[in-house]
């Protein structure tokens, strides 16, 4: 996984013209800030961030730098760094906030920073994007990598803060420990090591096939390794010089997935099971059903797509 740090020049990474002219939210002060200072009743130090709100986190974002974290529920790399990001910047203490944009609830916010994949980490320094890194990655490198961030921010005249009374609800649950071999897939994936969290889930499920974590967690470490290394432009232009071909088609239903793209990549594999001569279709129902338990049985895309392939199974 790449972890760019912040360069010594701001950086125009994505495009973010669509959405820096949305409205503030209400809730947003009407007297500007003094120089130096976050808004009075600013927002926690950890919160969510919308398409409709994204202007007033553009705003905040010339006083004190924000992280924008950008995940989804499906995500298990997300769940496993989110924390780690909600612990760090509690503890810098107000110097940096952290906005969390759901990919799926939000599609605009997610094409604007060119998601590809999740989770993805950038920060806004006086308005504009700093690409940071993808991927779960340590906590020590999260460290290293905002304070890179504040100093960068400090050469650009973005040395505010924010009320640190948001920090205690900000700050995460306290959670129980991971079983042994769950932990274990975790720091597996951290490492970027997808064959050894594999096979730590396999072990987990063959001492309780029913433990329901470690099947989500299997499924989601296998689409990773997937998709590890894999050039989206160059699958598309496979898929579409092969709209049969199933390997081809799996790759960009997985890249789709995994940039949280779940319709298309549906869609794509029903139009592909569609097509295929019936003796033809196993494989792709299983990556379908695969791909379905990874989302979640009781999300409307899946239930959505469940109803398609039934109709095109009787």
């Amino acid at each position: 996984m790449s972890t760019p740090a912040p360069g010594s020049v701001m950086r125009g990474a994505v495009d973010l013209s669509s959405l820096r002219n949305r409205p503030a939210a209400p809730a947003a002060p009407a007297n500007p800030p003094a120089e130096g200072a976050a808004p009075a009743g600013a927002l926690p130090l950890v919160f969510d961030v919308t398409d409709a709100t994204f202007g007033e986190v553009l705003e905040l974002s010339r006083t004190v730098p924000v992280v924008i974290d950008l995940w989804a529920e499906w995500c298990g790399p997300c769940k496993q760094l989110s924390p780690v990001l909600e612990k760090v910047v509690t503890e810098l203490a107000g110097r940096l906030v952290l906005a969390k944009v759901d990919v799926d609830a939000n599609p605009q916010l997610a094409q604007g920073f060119r998601a590809q994949s999740i989770p993805m980490v950038l920060a806004l320094v006086a308005g504009q994007p700093v690409p940071l890194f993808t991927g779960a990655v340590p906590e020590q490198q999260v460290r290293d990598v905002f304070a890179q961030l504040l100093q960068l921010a400090a050469q650009h005249g973005v040395t505010g803060t924010v009320p640190v009374a948001g920090a205690a609800d900000a700050a995460p649950a306290e959670e129980p420990p991971l079983p042994p071999l769950h932990a274990e897939a975790f720091a597996a994936i951290e490492e970027g090591d997808y064959a050894r969290a594999i096979t730590a889930y396999e072990k987990a499920l063959a001492e309780n096939p029913r433990d329901s974590d470690a099947r989500a967690g299997l499924g989601q470490v296998r689409l990773l390794d997937r998709v590890q290394g894999a050039d989206l432009q160059a699958a598309r232009a496979a898929a579409a010089a092969d709209p049969t071909g199933v390997d081809a088609q799996f790759v960009v239903a997985d890249l789709d997935v995994v940039g949280g793209h779940v319709d298309d990549a549906f869609g794509r594999l029903l139009d592909l099971f569609a097509a295929l001569p019936a003796d033809e279709r196993a494989p792709v129902r299983e990556r379908l059903l695969e791909l379905f338990g990874i989302i979640g049985d009781d999300d409307a895309r899946v239930v959505r797509a469940r109803a398609r392939l039934a109709s095109l199974l009787f």
